[in-house]
């Protein structure tokens, strides 16, 4: 089921798109009233932070969750004129982008400041032409975050392969999107 847009928060996103156009950044999520009053309504915010800032918004795609402890994200990604190519499919950027910086922005927030995290490679494989709404679904467990802490703890780095699949309504995979992330301890 599709996450519906309410008037709160198109209110907050265009209180932080005006604040983004002023200032050059958005504000932070402590700046928030639900982070200052300790609610877990943070993520939301969060969402709509990567749905507005410029960069993510041009690819068309939407981020409709964020998980409270940010080990889930998922993205939506329509078909619409913003998206449509020549031939009348989700452009094959909008399909890369959409997915681009979801799990470097999730190891930066999962492991925290005593990491470096930056993508370093990307291999994006196209199987069947985009003609609907296409849907993304990112999960980083427990076991993956000892497995990279475990691997840095001797100040080395490691690069850390993901793969994230862009699906219709049916589970029928579209685009098979991998991710190369360069992790090492500060």
């Amino acid at each position: 089921m599709e996450s519906q847009i309410t008037h709160d928060e198109a209110a907050i996103a265009i209180i932080a798109e005006r604040q983004f156009e002023r200032s050059g950044s958005l504000p932070s999520i402590e700046a928030t009233p639900a982070a200052r009053d300790g609610h877990k309504s943070g993520s939301r915010f969060i969402r709509w932070k990567f749905n507005f800032f410029p960069a993510y918004r041009g690819t068309g795609a939407w981020v409709t969750y964020i998980a409270d402890d940010f080990r889930e994200v998922r993205v939506r990604l329509p078909l619409s004129w913003r998206t449509r190519n020549l031939v009348g499919t989700i452009f094959g950027g909008s399909l890369y982008g959409s997915v681009d910086p979801i799990y470097m922005i999730m190891l930066i927030r999962l492991l925290g400041r005593e990491f470096v995290v930056w993508d370093k490679a990307a291999e994006i494989r196209f199987r069947k032409p985009g003609r609907s709404t296409l849907f993304a679904r990112f999960t980083i467990d427990e076991a993956e975050l000892n497995a990279i802490r475990e691997a840095t703890a001797a100040g080395n780095p490691v690069d850390r392969l993901y793969t994230v699949d862009l699906v219709d309504r049916d589970g029928v995979v579209h685009a098979t999107i991998n991710k190369t992330i360069y992790v090492r301890r500060k």
